[in-house]
């Protein structure tokens, strides 16, 4: 059996010290590397891609760039420094110090916590496992394998907490992780958003500017736990995850600028016209996406979100920004949609009951700031249209706003118009077809890009845009 020592696989853990662990993780490992050949990035598993590989947790040298084929990727275990005498920030126990293993009466809803931050990560490599056929240059080609062997790291991060705390239940948690596969009829991945298709670019920069985005909140709020090792592997991630970030964030901006440079080219101000992707196309695809995310915050109204908080166990993102770190007294108002008065409701709950919806107001309020850095491209395009972040009410799937239906301004319709004007605020299968249409063919030869994006203003680790990100020959 292979043993997974500190040679072969980059930790701060001290995996050496614990044989039963190691055993664990070998086995676990074997299936991991056969669950990354078969669900993991399609047609490339051979070329040698430029890519980080996390060797420490200093910030001066936490990662090392280089050519790696990536069945080879040396995926580590990572917790961020400890901090010296650290201590609960919040709750009941505000005070108290941490735990540096699971308290009985805590470890159903950590375990719990952990398996759910732990499915999300292989669910999006799953995702986009096709995506490379289709790239629109080798830049980007590696930025999207970088984000895939960087969240099967994180996948790695949860199932050693799994493996190294909670026993026989936490085996057969981390065993889950890698037998549930995103679509899959008979065992999907658990929340929706990680079961939805992601076929071309377009809905991969959304998606890790939005559904990334999320995975920043939630490792915002798990580094804040009173279960030190959570808090610590949380904290590690999120420094990974900005990557991810700025991948959406920017890919999205690069397709803006070159859909305003071929509307302005165009006779009929038409991108598509031209082999782009128009803007109205480009706002289904927000509106989706943006909609997708806003229920993976789970209900406005939780008892177990509140006991959550309550016990220790999660908090808010740097909760050291807030005034009360105990939330007793305080309410908030949360709304929803009374079917059969056909109209909203408010009703004002405990803050601890609502920390769902603080956390989906706190992510709302970064998504703003994305969308605005995107208007500002087509403003600098001397364009007058604009994006615009819908109604955290529109085209919910889940809570208590979804058996109603809302325009994107939030605005109630009946069903009868949301069946008719669907088509205008989310992608349809025509929009689908059009954007794959101009995203046919991959450019793979170092320094070309796509017709239907933009160049990045720099290139990666210091490298020129035309450097060979991707070695394409096997």
């Amino acid at each position: 059996m292979e043993n997974i020592r500190s040679e072969l696989i980059p930790n701060n853990v001290d995996l050496d010290s614990a044989p039963g662990l190691v055993r664990a993780m070998s086995h676990w490992q074997s299936r991991f590397k056969a669950w990354w050949l078969e669900r993991g990035p399609s047609g490339f598993q051979s070329h040698q891609v430029y890519l980080r590989t996390a060797v420490s947790v200093e910030p001066e040298g936490w990662a090392r760039y280089d050519y790696v084929r990536m069945p080879e990727y040396r995926w580590g275990i990572f917790l961020a420094p400890s901090v010296k005498d650290r201590t609960i920030g919040f709750g009941d126990m505000q005070g108290k110090p941490v735990w540096q293993e699971p308290p009985e009466e805590h470890r159903e809803s950590l375990r719990w916590l952990i398996a759910m931050q732990g499915d999300a990560e292989p669910a999006s490599v799953e995702q986009q496992r096709l995506l490379g056929s289709t790239c629109p240059s080798l830049y980007d080609l590696r930025n999207l394998f970088q984000v895939n062997v960087e969240e099967a790291r994180h996948l790695w991060g949860m199932s050693y907490l799994l493996l190294r705390y909670f026993g026989t239940e936490g085996w057969h948690a981390a065993e889950e992780l890698l037998d549930r596969s995103s679509g899959d009829v008979e065992r999907p991945r658990v929340l929706d958003a990680f079961n939805a298709p992601v076929e071309d670019w377009l809905h991969f920069f959304m998606y890790t500017a939005f559904t990334d985005r999320v995975g920043k909140v939630q490792l915002q709020a798990a580094a804040e736990s009173a279960f030190d090792p959570l808090a610590r592997t949380a904290r590690f991630m999120a420094t990974e995850e900005a990557h991810h970030l700025f991948v959406g964030e920017t890919g999205v901006g690069r397709v803006l600028q070159r859909s305003a440079e071929l509307m302005k080219n165009s006779a009929n101000g038409s991108a598509q016209e031209l082999g782009g992707i128009d803007l109205p196309v480009i706002q289904k695809y927000l509106n989706l996406w943006y909609s997708l995310t806003m229920d993976l915050f789970g209900a406005e109204v939780s008892r177990k979100a509140g006991a959550i908080f309550a016990n220790g166990v999660k908090g808010r993102p740097k909760e050291a920004m807030f005034e009360d770190h105990d939330e007793r007294d305080r309410s908030l108002r949360v709304e929803s949609w009374d079917a059969a008065a056909n109209a909203l409701r408010y009703q004002d709950v405990p803050v601890r009951s609502a920390m769902n919806e603080v956390l989906r107001g706190l992510f709302t309020l970064d998504c703003r700031g994305v969308v605005e850095r995107w208007n500002k491209v087509l403003a600098s395009q001397g364009l007058q249209e604009r994006l615009q972040l819908p109604s955290r009410r529109f085209n919910r799937q889940q809570g208590l706003l979804s058996s109603g239906h809302f325009a994107p301004d939030g605005t109630p319709v009946s069903a009868e118009e949301w069946a008719l004007r669907r088509a205008e605020w989310l992608p349809t299968e025509a929009d689908r077809a059009a954007v794959r249409n101009v995203q046919a063919r991959a450019v793979l030869a170092p320094g070309e890009m796509a017709n239907w994006i933009a160049p990045p203003p720099r290139g990666i680790h210091s490298k020129p845009i035309g450097f060979e990100y991707v070695r394409v020959e096997t």
